[in-house]
Parts: structure tokens; C-alpha cells; sequence
């Protein structure tokens, strides 16, 4: 009778390890993780084409962290640059970014995770660059469109793709509009208001890279469009990133008004990227 007690509480204590692990591993790998691996979960057409053409699903899932060096330009409204350094730190299948520079004056570091912002050192009064007011959308842009095959799987949003194409930069897109979810309510998430009230992604016809992204917050009027270049993969698991990334401030209807940033990732760093 022992020994009958004693397999059965081994084997509830088992499974509540198992479980406890699973969850574990659920929020380490993160959201987008969890709903590609729903077997419930329908993952559209473009969402496969561009997983596709960025490495592969496999090469995605192995990608736990990315970490880049770049160097910055914030443009002025006289048409000068302030030249900088960043380093990023992205975890593509939990949503996050995390961005340090060491500026004259301070040293700035600042997340996002799940749409949620905070700076975790320096004060914006010490800050000389553009980025004054700008750290968030400046955040959240970089990490969209570098991870924007995955981000296609975030529980939190639903995507539905348009039915007449665009023509930009003398090509062919199709624009999938990002909303907010009726059942966000996965892996125990807080709903919480969406800092942009619409997201435009833009999907090459011809090669699938989802190289430019429109964000509106129509409460703030904050219009953005992101758009990303010269495709490389990078890291020993084979994803394709941009390695160079442009911001722009645009008006209500997406049209261009001002280049707010470039950032450029360091070639002599791409042979030895992190991306484990």
C-alpha cells in the first residue's frame, strides 16, 4: 500500500514538473512560439511566404536572441545628422527589444516587450539626439520590421490582407492590416490597449520580404513608416534580417514627410553575429 502511495504522488509530482516546464518553456520562447505550435492555429499564406523567405520556420524557432552593433543617424529638421551607436538586443519569438547607446551626456537603455515600454537608465534631459520623445516608436519600428515574419504569429493581433495590391518603390505590394485580437487572453496575457491604433505591413509580391510597415496613433498623430534593405542572413541559424533600416515621419495617409532615422548594422560584425 506504501509503495502504491508513494508511485502515485512520484507520478502526479512528475507531471507537475512536466507541466511546470512546458509553461516554462512557453514564456521563455514566447507568444509567437506558443500559437505556431497550436495545432488549431491556421498560419495564412503570407505568413508562410515570409518565414519563407527569411530562413525558414526552423531557423526561426532556433533563434532565441539576436544581438546587433549598429551605427545610427537621427536626421534634423536644418537637414544635418546626429551620428550615434546602438546595440540591439532582440528576442524574436517573445517580442522584444532592448536598446543601449552611451551618449555624451548619459548612457540610455530602453525595452519593449509585448508592446510594453521602459527605460531603464538614463534621463531624457541628458539626451541630445532626436530620440527625445521618440524611444518607443523608435522601438517598436526596429524590432517589427527586423522580426516581421514571427510577428505575423502574435496572438495579441489578427491580420487581414487586402485585396488590391499597391505599387511602391516601382513594385508590387500587398498591404496586410494588423488589429487588435478578440481572444487575447492566451498564456495568461493582460489585455491592454494597442499603442498603435493601425499597422500596414507591405508584402513584395515578387520576393515575399515584408520590407515596409506603416504605423498610425491616431490619438497622438504619430504616423511612421519603417522600411528595411539589403537582406542578409546572418547567425548559424540561417534567418534573413535587414541590415539597414530607414524611419519615416509620415501624414495621415501613409505619404513621406521626413527621414527621422538610418541605422546601418556593422558588416565586420555580420560574419560573427549573436543569434542563438
Amino acid at each position: 500500500m506504501i509503495n502504491r502511495h508513494l508511485k502515485t504522488s512520484c507520478f502526479v509530482i512528475l507531471i507537475g514538473i512536466i507541466v511546470a516546464g512546458c509553461e516554462q518553456q512557453q514564456r521563455e520562447n514566447g507568444l509567437a512560439y506558443h500559437r505556431s505550435t497550436d495545432p488549431n492555429f491556421v498560419i495564412a499564406d503570407y505568413t508562410t511566404s515570409a518565414i519563407e523567405a527569411t530562413g525558414g520556420y526552423q531557423a526561426w524557432t532556433k533563434t532565441k536572441k539576436l544581438q546587433f552593433d549598429c551605427v545610427v543617424s537621427f536626421y534634423e529638421p536644418d537637414g544635418s545628422f546626429y551620428l550615434t551607436e546602438h546595440n540591439y538586443e532582440i528576442r524574436p519569438l517573445s517580442n522584444y527589444i532592448r536598446i543601449s547607446t552611451q551618449e555624451p551626456l548619459n548612457k540610455f537603455i530602453w525595452q519593449l516587450s509585448k508592446g510594453q515600454f521602459s527605460m531603464l537608465a538614463g534621463n531624457k534631459q541628458n539626451d541630445i539626439s532626436e530620440l527625445v520623445g521618440f524611444y518607443h516608436d523608435f522601438a517598436e519600428a526596429v524590432l517589427t520590421i527586423t522580426t516581421t515574419p514571427v510577428r505575423f504569429l502574435d496572438g495579441e493581433f489578427a491580420f487581414t490582407k487586402t485585396a488590391e495590391p499597391v505599387k511602391m518603390k516601382g513594385s508590387w505590394y500587398e498591404p496586410i492590416q494588423r488589429i487588435a485580437s478578440s481572444n487575447n487572453n492566451q498564456l495568461d496575457m493582460i489585455p491592454h490597449k494597442p499603442y498603435w491604433s493601425k499597422v500596414v505591413f507591405y508584402q513584395n509580391k515578387e520576393n515575399s520580404l515584408v520590407d515596409t510597415i506603416w504605423f498610425a496613433n491616431s490619438s497622438k498623430k504619430i504616423f511612421l513608416t519603417v522600411r528595411g534593405y539589403d537582406y542578409t542572413e546572418i547567425g548559424r541559424n540561417g534567418i534573413v534580417v535587414p541590415t539597414k533600416i530607414e524611419i519615416y515621419r509620415t501624414d495621415a495617409r501613409g505619404a513621406l514627410l521626413k527621414r527621422l532615422a538610418e541605422i546601418n548594422f556593422k558588416l565586420i560584425r555580420l560574419r560573427r553575429i549573436k543569434a542563438i
